[in-house]
């Protein structure tokens, strides 16, 4: 049975941990190309899955949709490649708040994909929080000469088709086999060029990234468990809320203050989730 509520609690969860990964990834970009900082990501989520996938082991590496599988590690190693390169070239809160089209591209590709509804209330959630992502960008024409900017939306479109994906994937498939895939797959696509980018970590580096793949991976486990449980429309709309954790990160490692139009579009947007989340619970 679909449980959105609790999907929702996972996703916030989920959210402040990849927002903490972000902050590290961002602090490692300034001596790692961001395909070595992937790849360690990726290698501590397959390590992560392996006690799973041992217990269910072979049936745990047989998939229905190996079509799918492919689509959603493209999707993936797209997101995660754009995440890494965005807050490494843009201010913490901008990266993270051109990301939230994310939420529209998931609305569009679940309901023309996996058949989804989206009721009033949902529509007037996501509306919201667009108009807080407006008040928080304020855009004008100087902002989008910055190419850089282009960055993190191509990272959104890829996370939106990995959550559709995922969506799809966990009716039939195990939470260790989805991110067994992911990670082997991700990791060779980000480990095959690092003949030309490596750089070798000295032993605290090599700490820090580990520590950063092991947050980034307990994020991805309880990201695939809130899209188990809530639909992909509703579940995305809670990436508003990594506003939230971005804005005091940011502050807190980079000295970054908000301005005045961060807070208000960070107060309305998450007006806007704690919105969904009451209806969610009324409809329980």
């Amino acid at each position: 049975m679909q449980n959105n509520a609790k999907g929702i609690y996972l996703a916030i969860l989920a959210t402040g941990l990849f927002s903490i990964s972000a902050v590290m990834a961002k602090t490692a970009a300034d001596a790692y190309h961001i395909l070595q900082i992937l790849f360690f990501r990726q290698l501590v989520v397959f390590a992560s899955s392996l006690p799973a996938l041992a217990r269910s082991y072979p049936i745990g590496l047989k998939t229905q949709y190996p079509g799918i599988h492919g689509l959603r590690i493209l999707g993936a190693f797209v997101a995660l490649s754009c995440s890494i390169w965005a807050v490494s070239v843009l201010p913490l809160s901008t990266a993270v708040t051109l990301s939230f089209v994310q939420t529209f591209f998931v609305a569009l590709l679940a309901v023309s994909l996996l058949g989804e509804t989206i009721g009033l209330h949902r529509i007037m959630a996501i509306l919201a929080g667009f108009v807080g992502v407006v008040i928080v960008m304020q855009p004008s024409v100087d902002s989008l000469e910055n190419m850089n900017t282009f960055i993190p939306l191509v990272g959104a479109l890829g996370a939106a088709v990995a959550v559709v994906c995922v969506r799809k994937l966990t009716q039939t498939e195990s939470t260790a086999t989805l991110l067994l895939y992911q990670s082997v797959f991700v990791g060779l696509m980000a480990g095959v060029p690092l003949f030309w980018f490596w750089a070798t970590p000295n032993l605290a580096d090599l700490g820090f990234l580990i520590a950063m793949g092991c947050i980034a991976a307990l994020a991805q486990w309880l990201g695939i468990m809130s899209l188990r449980h809530g639909e992909a429309n509703v579940v995305s709309t809670i990436k508003y809320s990594d506003l939230l954790f971005a804005a005091v990160l940011g502050f807190m490692v980079f000295g970054e203050i908000p301005a005045q139009s961060t807070i208000l579009g960070g107060l309305v947007i998450t007006g806007s989730a704690l919105y969904l989340l009451h209806r969610e619970k009324r409809a329980r």
